[in-house]
């Protein structure tokens, strides 16, 4: 995928495929969908060993959501709140770049913000009355180190005008605090990591995907990758990467192979076509959550995180075992 405007005149998408840095020009104003189909969100996954903060701001125009989930992996245990706002239709200023631009969201009962400054991002949150009054409050600073990441611009079979533009960015060290309940929680860039979800898109109305990350180190060195299907049409390009030293390997078609019965209760395995990942993931806590509004729109989602364990093959061909590597995989489906 090379560089230009993301959308074409007629609010296609000017070239699918896939990148490892911000090379396409998002602008809403180029979108020529209906305004109720457009999803921009930015999400948040920062974990140690023990625990793990995820933020979410998202505009999906007729509802806006800032949502907050604090894992604890000892506990094996997910508590999770947050605002909805009622048809912010574009107001919430989500950036159109994933590099540059603030989000800055303040409310009566949350505060949340993402900056960007020289080197990497830094993430706050107030939220006085999560988790029934313990209350979270937190200041987290991910380093952002020169590296690739994970681009994708995948158009919808049948329709011309919907798209979905992503960015992963993995592997990136975070250092704070998490105050939950009175208890500090401590991220030490050693072994605590974040990675980005950065979407923007025109979506059709009935989709399910599957999306799996993991960041960390391999015999001392930075790791992690980025696996998912079941959107549009990938044809062009999947989203399977693994990064190591901050250098994107490419993968080819990752499949998902669920469990039965409850997504938290035995492994989840993973292959490829091209045999290059292999792993088994061992679930701690599914972050689980089934909304609805009207019967018109519905989000059932199970987030589960867990440890991978396994292989994967780089691009010249050496063979990296992985251990125990903290990640999440998910399965959601959306009526939206």
């Amino acid at each position: 995928m090379g560089a230009g405007d993301l959308l074409d005149p007629q609010g296609g998408l000017a070239e699918p495929g896939y990148a490892t840095a911000e090379v396409r020009r998002y602008r809403r104003g180029a979108i020529r969908a209906h305004p109720l189909r457009i999803k921009e969100w930015d999400y948040y996954a920062v974990l140690n060993q023990d625990v793990g903060l995820c933020l979410t701001v998202a505009d999906n125009d007729y509802l806006g959501v800032l949502a907050v989930h604090w894992l604890d992996f000892g506990k094996a245990r997910a508590l999770q709140g947050g605002v909805l706002l009622p048809l912010p239709m574009g107001r919430m200023g989500l950036p159109e770049s994933a590099d540059t631009g603030d989000i800055v969201q303040v409310h009566d009962r949350l505060s949340m913000a993402f900056r960007h400054e020289a080197g990497g991002r830094r993430l706050t949150v107030d939220f006085p009355g999560f988790a029934g009054g313990r209350g979270l409050k937190g200041e987290l600073w991910l380093a952002q180190p020169p590296m690739d990441r994970m681009v994708i611009a995948t158009p919808f079979p049948g329709a011309p005008r919907a798209f979905y533009y992503n960015q992963k960015i993995n592997c990136l060290p975070a250092s704070g605090e998490v105050v939950v309940g009175g208890d500090t929680h401590l991220f030490d860039p050693g072994s605590a990591f974040g990675v980005l979800d950065w979407g923007r898109g025109v979506w059709t109305y009935d989709n399910t995907w599957y999306w799996g990350s993991a960041s960390g180190r391999v015999d001392g060195r930075p790791f992690g990758f980025n696996i998912g299907h079941g959107f549009g049409d990938t044809s062009a390009a999947t989203e399977n990467m693994v990064f190591l030293d901050g250098r994107a390997h490419k993968l080819d078609e990752v499949t998902f192979h669920l469990p039965d019965g409850t997504f938290d209760q035995a492994p989840w395995r993973f292959t490829s076509n091209d045999g290059r990942f292999e792993m088994t993931f061992e679930p701690i806590v599914d972050r689980a959550s089934d909304s609805g509004l009207l019967g018109l729109v519905r989000s059932s989602q199970h987030q589960v995180f867990g440890r991978y364990t396994g292989s994967v093959g780089l691009d010249d061909g050496t063979r990296l075992p992985v251990e125990n590597l903290l990640g999440f995989a998910e399965k959601v489906a959306n009526r939206w």
